[in-house]
């Protein structure tokens, strides 16, 4: 039986237990919970340097009225970086590779700045859908796509994580078939392959981090406009 290339992105369950769901749970085991009873550390250290400069470079340019937001989206970040990493390991499934998944995070996140938006500065919001000094027959126009772009965010939130990591999968394992196949009758260029393949891993490894971070940051930027 010959699998598809996809078959790694295929929801699967052990003993009725769907995969999944291990997969969004137990990376959190991986990082240690500071205790009153002992000292800090130097893992427990830089975890919190790190979670702390993340927060500031996100909530630098914000009104210290969505600084609320501070403990949601850094939680958000790490979850997103710990399953993108741990993704990228053999025998691993990648939750951030299911559109649902992304989905979820990405429209309850909108909804919750379009609300805020609306409670707290309603005429700010619903100035940003015309911009000063339209000309009067295009108004009914730009209100018109300035209402689908802000409907359109959290599905380009959803399908810009999708698709990057997907790619970045296919794209190894596409590789790594291709090294095992030319090993047997062209070594070398097996060998050359292998480097790229390494070369790729180190950049999926960059990617992993970096669409985590434009997640959380384009949230940011949505938060900004409402607050």
């Amino acid at each position: 039986m010959t699998l598809s290339f996809f078959d790694q992105f295929s929801l699967t369950a052990f003993m009725g237990i769907p995969l999944i769901a291990l997969a969004l749970t137990l990376p959190w085991i991986l990082y240690p919970t500071p205790q009153n009873r002992c000292l800090n550390n130097r893992l427990l250290t830089l975890q919190a340097w790190f979670i702390r400069q993340l927060t500031h470079q996100l909530f630098l340019p914000i009104n210290p009225g969505g600084h609320k937001w501070a403990l949601l989206l850094a939680s958000v970040l790490i979850f997103l970086i710990t399953l993108n990493l741990l993704g990228i390991l053999p025998y691993t499934f990648t939750p951030t590779t299911q559109l649902s998944m992304n989905m979820g995070l990405a429209v309850p996140l909108w909804l919750a700045t379009v609300l805020i938006g609306a409670r707290h500065q309603p005429t700010h919001s619903l100035a940003h859908l015309l911009p000063v000094g339209t000309p009067t027959p295009l108004i009914p126009i730009l209100i018109m796509i300035e209402t689908i772009s802000q409907f359109i965010r959290p599905i380009a939130l959803g399908v810009r994580l999708t698709a990057n990591l997907t790619a970045g999968h296919l794209l190894i394992q596409l590789i790594s078939t291709a090294a095992f196949y030319l090993a047997f009758t062209m070594p070398t260029v097996s060998i050359l392959t292998m480097g790229l393949l390494l070369l790729l891993s180190i950049l999926e490894l960059a990617v992993a981090i970096i669409q985590a971070y434009v997640f959380v940051l384009l949230v940011s930027l949505y938060l900004q406009e409402s607050v």
